[in-house]
């Protein structure tokens, strides 16, 4: 709102020349806080951030006598947090009265950021209009009919409206001589506001952001190190929401997500092949609205997308998958059989172009070079070696796949004769990048990540639902699976019996906790310890599965977590951009200032919280004893 002193006050602003010749001669325009009055209605308008603040003008504007609030947001998406605007302006209308229109970006903001839309309109406290919350459509209309007696009806039924409009800051008001009533419309009426469970924002967020980045950015498709695991199984499910997202659009008459489309698979029509006549296998209801003329993405050149101009139209989202990404399997002779086949099915029911290799002789020409400089082999900790041996090892073939991942995203093309380049995928979830539970410049090592700030308990159920809505059914097989790096022998039989949780010390639901302790509420170790007890212990409110934890059990999991957290927080500063989904995501330093060195010991944080859980303990054992002598004495007398 500016500077309180000056809220009752218009500046002069002098008008370029080009709104002077557009208005015939109008040379200046008031310029500040004011009311805009037309014929039967006044407007006013408030800021995305003034809506939340403490003291926000709708207020000051509804005793001003404003009856329509306009919004002109750029509020970005983030998980479960649409019920939260929703619920600020249905409080703004419907305490005071009055119509609010708030219209709010939707795209990628050319960073990790996408603002999803849902732009509304709102009358006393009610939504009546409402549009999408992910769209890949660089145009939305939200229409709705309001009844302005409404709003005058309820706030001449409230006391004290009156009582402090009496006592209220006078806006100035320009007056602007239009008509905004009509007499005989109808109303929108109130309808049930949409919103969007977790698993669905989790699939439809990153794809919309993907498509936004892909035809801005040059390439020509993505690239997807897929293991058959949880994480990039996750990701190239979000591609293939992604295509499903394009397809309907382009069925839906999208001349902009045509021609994007074709410019990026390399499918482009010439603009004057593009004006002959179309073919008769378009519906008649699509050729009605199609013919616009419209820009490529990213503002690169115009094109001419007609869905019966004879250029080619995908007829699935299976068919866009093909064309546009592009997954390998990349297993050494520690990998397993059944990765490699969910690998496999999922590319096939996705519909991306898929090649299964093994690395093994690129890992031992790696290995064989170390030997013959130093005349030692390493070996893994099950054949005799050391941890240090063992890491290693492990180490070397998660890097060589970051190798192989940027060699086939640059030659891909090139095999399948086409142009371009693909974008790398990354697909480490926000939890693991907290702990540093990943080898630094692996496959994690991406251009960008859609799944980098989304924790791994929401993934396991966003993969649930993508399995029945998207029909993709071999992730019900991955959610199912324990999560394993595989780069570790296998034992005898072929399964594998290193699993992420035990490598870790940690389960994810536990990692869960400690990310969003660490990042949104800013605990350190000592805080943190505190705050588990509570859930974690007697009469806790998430007490793991199994049973309560002592006050030492808890001090261990966070002094654990703390130490791997300091060990590894050097690897935030190359984490790949990811979309921004939650709060805790610690790749983006706009959200994360904390320093990236930390002490590992954390003296006084560990030394305080073994205290506390020995006094706490000592108390407990005391408090039992004393509870059970009476019962003893009692027995020994009969």
């Amino acid at each position: 709102m500016g500077c309180v002193q000056r809220i009752s006050e218009l500046e002069t602003l002098v008008l370029p020349g080009v709104i002077l010749a557009a208005t015939g001669g109008q040379r200046t325009a008031p310029f500040g806080i004011g009311i805009i009055e037309t014929n039967g209605a006044r407007l006013c308008s408030e800021t995305c951030e003034e809506l939340f603040t403490i003291r926000a003008p709708h207020g000051l504007f509804a005793l001003n006598g404003v009856d329509i609030v306009g919004n002109g947001s750029g509020s970005h998406h983030q998980l479960r947090k649409l019920n939260y605007r929703i619920d600020a302006m249905k409080t703004a209308t419907g305490k005071a009265g009055g119509v609010y229109l708030y219209a709010n970006q939707q795209g990628c903001d050319g960073q990790r950021l996408y603002f999803d839309g849902c732009s509304s309109v709102l009358v006393n406290g009610e939504v009546v209009a409402q549009g999408s919350q992910f769209g890949i459509s660089d145009i939305e209309m939200v229409l709705a009919t309001v009844d302005l007696d409404a709003v005058r009806s309820l706030r001449a039924s409230l006391t004290s409206h009156g009582a402090q409009t009496m006592t209220a800051t006078r806006l100035p008001v320009v007056r602007a001589d239009y008509n905004l009533h009509c007499r005989l419309c109808i109303p929108t009426p109130p309808r049930p506001l949409k919103q969007h469970t977790c698993q669905e924002e989790i699939g439809y967020g990153p794809a919309c952001w993907l498509w936004d980045y892909l035809r801005r950015s040059g390439a020509s498709g993505f690239f997807l190190p897929l293991s058959g695991g949880a994480d990039s199984s996750s990701t190239a499910a979000i591609v293939g929401i992604m295509c499903h997202k394009v397809y309907r659009a382009i069925m839906d008459g999208d001349a902009l997500a045509l021609g994007d489309l074709r410019r990026v698979a390399g499918e482009e029509v010439a603009p004057e092949a593009s004006l002959a006549a179309g073919t008769a296998s378009i519906p008649e209801s699509l050729k009605l609205r199609t013919g616009v003329l419209c820009a490529a993405g990213g503002g690169m050149h115009l094109a001419v997308a007609r869905l019966d101009d004879g250029g080619w139209v995908p007829a699935s989202p299976a068919a866009i998958a093909e064309r546009l990404f592009h997954t390998t399997y990349m297993g050494t002779k520690n990998s397993s059989k059944v990765t490699r086949e969910r690998a496999e099915k999922l590319a096939a029911e996705i519909g991306a172009y898929h090649v299964s290799m093994t690395i093994d002789v690129v890992v031992a020409a790696m290995i064989t070079v170390f030997a013959a400089l130093f005349s030692r082999t390493p070996v893994y900790a099950s054949q005799g070696g050391t941890w240090s041996e063992d890491l290693a090892l492990q180490n070397i073939q998660a890097r060589l796949r970051m190798v192989w991942s940027y060699l086939l995203a640059q030659l891909l093309p090139w095999v399948r004769g086409r142009k371009g380049f693909l974008l790398v995928l990354g697909s480490a979830n926000v939890d693991e990048a907290l702990r540093g539970y990943y080898t630094k410049y692996d496959c994690s090592a991406a251009d960008i990540n859609p799944i980098g700030g989304v924790a791994k308990g929401d993934l396991k159920a966003f993969l649930r639902w993508a399995a029945v809505e998207f029909k993709y059914p071999s992730l019900a097989d991955v959610v199912a699976a324990p999560p394993s790096a595989e780069l570790r022998p296998t034992a005898e039989g072929g399964e594998h019996s290193q699993t992420d949780e035990d490598d870790m010390g940690m389960t994810y639901e536990e990692l869960g906790w400690f990310g969003r302790l660490r990042k949104v509420h800013r605990c350190g170790p000592l805080s943190m310890y505190t705050r588990l007890l509570h859930q974690w212990g007697q009469g806790g409110a998430a007490i793991p599965a199994g049973g309560p934890l002592s006050p030492s059990q808890v001090s261990e999991k966070v002094k654990r977590f703390f130490k791997f957290y300091s060990i590894n927080r050097h690897k935030m500063t190359t984490l790949t951009p990811s979309y921004h989904a939650e709060n805790y995501s610690p790749d983006d330093n706009r959200f994360d200032h904390r320093p990236f060195l930390y002490p590992v010991s954390w003296h006084a944080q560990f030394r305080a919280m073994d205290a506390d859980a020995a006094a706490r303990e000592e108390e407990s054992e005391a408090a039992n004893a004393a509870a059970e002598e009476p019962a003893g004495a009692a027995a020994a007398s009969q």
